[in-house]
């Protein structure tokens, strides 16, 4: 059974090949192991869907049934973005975005520095924050069969270390490791993060309903 992992970030299409591997392309083991998997590589005609949910996870349903229905396969859509207490939750579902709503550039540098801008006159002790992910699986029809959510809680600094990872990964700081995201190991970084917690929920309920 085809199954496409339904994101147009490149980060995150990286990060799902590191922790779902290579080889036959398999989704996931045991009778799980019917789904094989492909990105929105393979897929570059098909129209990005439009993120227009207020929620990680209505944005995350949005696009599994888009991808889903488009493709006439299986999807499974992560929705994520960094949540800071001192900005009220914000970015939110505007991570990728925040520097075009605040008119301050584009992409990832431009995320950075305007976070950095906003955040300039707050101690550490309130630069509280966390990366959230939902992934949400659809069948063929588009219809939505599981969701999952979770998240890694960490503090933002006050300027940016590493040079792995995507996004606010090189701010967002890990006690445990006293490192960024930006400066953990592949292998280190999915342990822990939101992504990959989400995805290890999302193969134990997968796993739950096919057996």
């Amino acid at each position: 059974m085809k199954l496409v992992i339904a994101t147009a970030n490149a980060g995150k299409a990286k990060e799902f090949r590191e922790m779902l591997g290579a080889g036959p392309r398999r989704f996931f083991g045991g009778d799980a192991e019917r789904f094989e998997w492909s990105d929105l590589s393979a897929h570059r005609d098909i129209p990005v869907a439009e993120e227009t949910g207020g929620t990680f996870r209505a944005n995350a349903c949005l696009k599994a049934s888009y991808y889903a229905k488009k493709l006439e396969s299986w999807a499974l859509a992560d929705d994520s973005g960094l949540v800071v207490d001192a900005l009220d939750g914000a970015p939110g579902v505007l991570s990728a975005r925040w520097a075009q709503v605040n008119n301050t550039g584009k992409g990832d540098a431009d995320n950075n520095a305007t976070l950095l801008a906003q955040l300039a006159d707050v101690p550490d002790d309130r630069r509280a924050a966390r990366f959230v992910c939902v992934l949400a699986l659809a069948d063929r029809d588009g219809r939505i069969v599981l969701t999952t959510q979770d998240s890694v809680e960490g503090t933002i600094l006050h300027a940016p270390r590493g040079a792995n990872g995507f996004g606010y990964d090189p701010l967002f700081f890990f006690a445990p490791y006293d490192k960024t995201a930006a400066e953990l190991s592949p292998e280190q970084k999915h342990a822990i993060s939101h992504r990959g917690k989400a995805l290890r929920r999302m193969k134990a309920l997968l796993e739950e309903t096919t057996r």
